[in-house]
């Protein structure tokens, strides 16, 4: 009985990890994106010391949520890891 725990507990480790993995290739390429577009509004003559505001609108606004969600969702899956 406590070889088929172990054994669930082995492949929850492993799904887990597996996903964990996969979100912290999708925050990667949502942070690189988002500084590829405050790089090339810097080059064309908008200034990135912070100067001027700029609100977020469509695709941006989307990345930026998406970007504090899957960093939500990374935590959670380390903390879950962890306690597993």
């Amino acid at each position: 009985m406590s070889l088929v725990s172990h054994n669930s507990e082995a492949y929850m480790q492993q799904y887990l990890l597996i996903l964990q993995i996969i979100v912290s290739i999708l925050l990667i390429i949502c942070i690189a994106l988002q500084q590829r577009g405050t790089a090339l509004g810097s080059a064309f003559g908008g200034s990135s010391g912070g100067e001027f505001y700029a609100s977020r609108r469509g695709l941006q606004k989307k990345l930026f949520y998406a970007t504090i969600g899957l960093s939500i969702i990374f935590i959670i899956l380390g903390i879950i890891n962890l306690l597993i």
